[in-house]
């Protein structure tokens, strides 16, 4: 039986991040996001999670 693989996140920048504190906008780039309607996908993680978290009136999240 093959392992399970990891449950991944789809996280897509809905709002643009002008005007926001820099930690916000930081946060945003860290998850990889380089501009508005990007598509990134990444482990779903407690700290991908706490990272959402800060930024969850920027991003869609889907689970995949």
């Amino acid at each position: 039986m093959a392992k399970d693989t990891p449950k991944m996140l789809r996280i897509t920048q809905i709002r643009s991040g002008i005007g926001l504190a820099r930690d916000q906008r930081r946060t945003v780039r860290a998850l990889g996001i380089k501009r508005m309607h990007d598509t990134v996908e990444q482990a779903d993680n407690a700290v991908i999670r706490g990272m959402i978290f800060k930024v969850k009136h920027l991003v869609k999240v889907e689970e995949i």
